[in-house]
């Protein structure tokens, strides 16, 4: 059975998120064990009980080898922690989605991503702006990531697919379940020009509790989230939220004080988020000037398979090179050889004593 399976068997389980699916990771050393380990092991592993009860429900209900077969047939990749595919932006957040569901293709231009949410009752003065925004963006190299809801989330990703660029579409259910039902069109745009993406197995109906998590997903995607239009209780604020927990830069776009569309992102911009008056401010913070010369740079740099073991050990948190080796399997000659090349090519930076993070945009400093 294809590795993957289990991983998707264990996203079906109510109450195993990424803390405890990494834990039994830890303790089985893969999850095919833990899938067929019996309740006790389970228990062992840090289960708490009543999670046990529902795992074992799940494990004798479902057919894993015919969810990895619908997906196939439907077109559905299936992303772990383990692929090289993964989302770099998204596996830098705490916690990152163990498993996510794809549409579509996620490339390494995608890495300079930015959000463009806002509210269902867009009024014409946001629907204006965040078109431009999104036509900028795509204009610029730069993937738009939004929630594929009605209002402003619908017009940055048809701006964005317009003006020739790419597009990531977050859902609250499953992919193959696609809300509201008139965006079903749109989404088989995106697809060709990017992916519609979720954490959610397939089938998941888009209930109201899905989508503030799959706000964080959004967030995590992106280098900065930019904030269209929000009332005071917009879910687009959660997205805010999230990003600056994850320490992404957060802009929010003026708006007029009679406006009830405008209550969020003015309160936002009170909180400490970056008013959004010029497009280009969204290049100047970012460094985003620079996109074409780094995804030239992303596609070529990588020239042996050892720089790309090294790079996907690091991350923004220091890790010394004892640690590097260890992680990699790769000897200490090769691991120093490979990072003073890396570190030459900008992919990588010494912060003294041996201790090595990736190279990366500056994080912004707003704080909800």
């Amino acid at each position: 059975m294809d590795d993957k399976a289990y991983w998707v068997g264990f996203n079906l389980v109510r109450g195993i998120g990424a803390v405890r699916l990494k834990n039994l990771l830890d303790h089985f050393g893969n999850l095919e064990t833990a899938w067929n380990s019996p309740p006790e092991g389970l228990i062992s592993a840090g289960l708490p009980s009543r999670v046990v009860e529902n795992f074992m429900v799940i494990r004798k209900q479902v057919n894993l080898d015919a969810i990895i077969a619908k997906a196939d047939t439907s077109g559905v990749k299936i992303i772990t922690w383990n692929d090289d595919t993964y989302p770099r932006r998204l596996k830098e957040i705490a916690q990152p989605p163990p498993v996510l569901f794809v549409r579509g293709s996620i490339n390494v231009e995608d890495d300079w991503a930015v959000s463009v949410v806002g509210t269902r009752r867009v009024t014409p003065y946001g629907r204006q702006v965040a078109g431009e925004i999104a036509k900028f963006l795509a204009q610029n190299g730069v993937t738009l990531v939004s929630g594929l809801a009605r209002g402003v989330d619908a017009i940055a990703h048809q701006s964005a697919l317009q003006a020739g660029g790419r597009t990531f579409a977050v859902l609250g259910s499953g992919v193959d379940v696609i809300y509201p039902p008139e965006h079903r069109k749109l989404a088989d745009e995106i697809i060709r020009q990017g992916a519609v993406i979720s954490d959610y197995p397939l089938g998941t109906q888009p209930e109201s509790t899905n989508f503030p998590p799959r706000n964080r997903i959004i967030a995590g995607l992106s280098l900065a989230t930019i904030v269209v239009e929000a009332g005071e209780t917009s879910g687009a604020l959660i997205t805010a939220e999230f990003a600056a927990e994850q320490g992404r830069d957060v802009f929010a776009v003026p708006g007029s004080i009679l406006a009830p569309q405008s209550e969020g992102t003015n309160k936002l911009i009170e909180d400490g988020a970056r008013p959004l008056v010029r497009m280009t401010e969204i290049l100047d913070v970012l460094r985003l000037e620079q996109i074409p010369e780094k995804q030239l740079t992303r596609k070529t740099i990588l020239t042996s398979p050892e720089e790309k073991k090294l790079l996907d050990q690091l991350n923004q948190e220091p890790r010394h090179i004892d640690e590097i080796c260890q992680l990699s399997g790769l000897p200490i000659q090769t691991v120093s050889a490979t990072l003073t090349m890396m570190e030459l090519k900008g992919l990588v930076t010494q912060v003294g004593g041996m201790n090595y993070v990736a190279a990366r945009e500056p994080k912004g400093s707003y704080k909800v």
